[in-house]
């Protein structure tokens, strides 16, 4: 695929929307605003100096929170929107399905919507002849193909839209959250025909926030966030780069940073059982975190601690240097604690690790840093809770395969 040309280049491209003052406005202020030339006008920047290109045959998913500026970068690309700066280049035929219903008449039926969508697409009526039965059968609305599409509900104008937008073979789809609608055996197909898409090469940029589905079906993967790139790559990587992004972003009601600073932790790291940093780990997994301080003068007997909440800030565990009888009998200036654990126990999900240096008598804390650093864990091993506890079961008088003792086989 490296050597495939590029069908989609976007170049420096932003886009601004002017905001409306809140409220109505009667006619002689709108006069009165036309003549103060000096206020001062709200701007939205839902783009902000985005460039990348997709080559052919390349399906790139776009991940982002609401309002990052996915939704108005594919109609940038679908041309039903102009950038306010910039240059956008399609090569090819367009299909695109943006949002629900889109270019449907909520008047017209199913049949006639099916023709005025292709026609919008430049597409001769012949062809969409050829193409109705397979529109049809795929979106599975035999039966309401006749009535006013006012009349659907949110997925029968999905699952007909999608239809529509793959059954007439454009060279570049564009697809903004299809798999959020619908149920899942229309999400299979939707899928499957993506699957096809991309063995036939076609070009497809895909919306959608089931991580775990764009992952399936794209190449490379776009991250947006308020209107700017903040990452672009291979699709684990750029996901495992969002999901830690909303994890330092959700923790950040949490985070509580205080002390004297006459010893100051001035970095953390975790690694994992390579030696690599890392900020998701499996469970059982061995974790290697190295605490970077500075004692901006001389202290006595230190104590390390750490402690692992969950997301809501609730403790899991904690401990310290004191606790495991390991004594700093002086540090001053720069220096490292290493803090291993050799089996990270805890159930799936995220996690938000503190760190603390303070006094031998606990009276004076020289530096905490609360809830500051956030890692995921994976885990399949099935148990209640937070925490996993090794446990045995046996049950008297009862052999290992399930027969009390003396008893003959079951007839």
């Amino acid at each position: 695929m490296i050597n495939e040309p590029c069908v989609i280049t976007v170049e420096s491209v932003s886009k601004r929307f002017r905001l409306r003052a809140p409220g109505g406005q009667t006619l002689k202020s709108a006069a009165l605003d036309m003549l103060r030339a000096h206020r001062k006008r709200e701007d939205l920047w839902a783009l902000r100096d985005i460039s990348f290109r997709v080559r052919a045959g390349e399906t790139l998913g776009i991940i982002g929170a609401n309002g990052a500026g996915k939704s108005t970068l594919l109609a940038l690309l679908a041309g039903t929107m102009q950038p306010t700066t910039g240059r956008i280049q399609v090569r090819g035929t367009i299909s695109s399905l943006l949002e629900l219903g889109a270019g449907f008449h909520p008047d017209l039926t199913g049949r006639e919507n099916v023709f005025l969508a292709g026609a919008i697409m430049g597409i001769p009526q012949r062809r969409m002849r050829e193409r109705y039965a397979a529109i049809v059968d795929f979106a599975g609305l035999e039966g309401f193909m006749d009535q006013p599409v006012k009349h659907y509900s949110s997925g029968m104008y999905i699952r007909l839209g999608f239809a529509v937008a793959v059954e007439v073979d454009p060279d570049v789809l564009l697809i903004d959250e299809v798999l959020a609608v619908g149920d899942a055996a229309f999400q299979r197909k939707c899928l499957q025909r993506m699957g096809e898409f991309r063995r036939r090469g076609k070009t497809m940029l895909i919306i959608s926030h089931d991580l775990a589905a764009i992952q399936a079906v794209s190449h490379r993967i776009l991250f947006l966030d308020h209107g700017r790139i903040m990452g672009d790559g291979e699709p684990s990587e750029i996901i495992g780069q969002y999901e830690a992004f909303w994890r330092r972003q959700n923790s950040q009601d949490l985070r509580r940073e205080w002390g004297t600073k006459d010893v100051v932790i001035t970095r953390v790291e975790f690694m994992d059982q390579s030696g690599r940093p890392c900020e998701r780990f499996d469970w059982g997994e061995a974790v290697t975190i190295r605490i970077h301080y500075e004692a901006r003068r001389p202290v006595e007997n230190p104590v390390f601690g750490f402690a692992v909440c969950d997301e809501q800030g609730r403790l899991v565990h904690g401990n310290n240097t004191q606790n495991e009888g390991v004594r700093l009998a002086r540090i001053e200036g720069p220096g490292v604690v290493v803090l291993r654990l050799g089996s990270l126990d805890l159930a799936r999900g995220g996690y938000l690790f503190s760190f603390s240096v303070h006094s031998w008598d606990h009276r004076v804390n020289y530096h905490r840093l609360d809830n500051h650093f956030p890692i995921a864990v994976d885990c399949d091993k099935p148990f209640e809770g937070c925490c996993y506890i090794p446990c045995e079961w046996a049950v008297p008088g009862l052999h290992p395969g399930g027969q009390e003792k003396g008893a003959g086989p079951c007839t």
